[in-house]
């Protein structure tokens, strides 16, 4: 049983990819990425894996994800912006994915993520933040 595990466990690492992406965020976002993970598999799109805490005292009806996807050179390929997730309590961590399935994504990438905008509970108003800047600054241009 002990070798079949092994095998089983061997089998699953090889077959999925794990990397960490980079992640970004405003000082004043509500909403704060604790961990992200992109995970490629053999055949399909790579998935972020994160997760999200509410750093407030106040909870979140909504919130999104940004994710930048940057060549190995540094240049940015790709924006892709994750359907809203919903409902965030106080001080609660949430976790989700978003699949990167906008443009091909080469292993030597660089992916950046993080909270682009947020709606309180019982608001109608919006936090938001441009995170490009602080992606491009997070994944430098190469000189050639």
């Amino acid at each position: 049983m002990t070798l079949l595990s092994a095998v089983l466990t061997a089998w699953l690492a090889a077959a999925l990819a794990e990397r960490s992406a980079v992640v970004v965020q405003a000082p004043d976002s509500p909403v704060r990425i604790d961990r992200a993970s992109v995970l490629q598999g053999a055949d399909g799109p790579p998935i972020i894996l994160y997760s999200a805490t509410n750093v407030t005292d106040t909870g979140v009806d909504e919130f999104t994800v940004m994710a930048f996807v940057f060549d190995a050179n540094g240049g940015l390929k790709a924006r892709q912006t994750a359907p809203g997730r919903r409902t965030l309590d106080a001080h609660g961590t949430k976790y989700s994915t978003l699949v990167l399935d906008g443009s091909p994504v080469e292993s030597t990438y660089q992916i950046v993520i993080g909270v682009n905008q947020a709606q309180r509970v019982g608001s109608e108003t919006w936090w938001h933040t441009d995170l490009q800047p602080a992606a491009e600054a997070a994944v430098p241009l190469k000189k050639p």
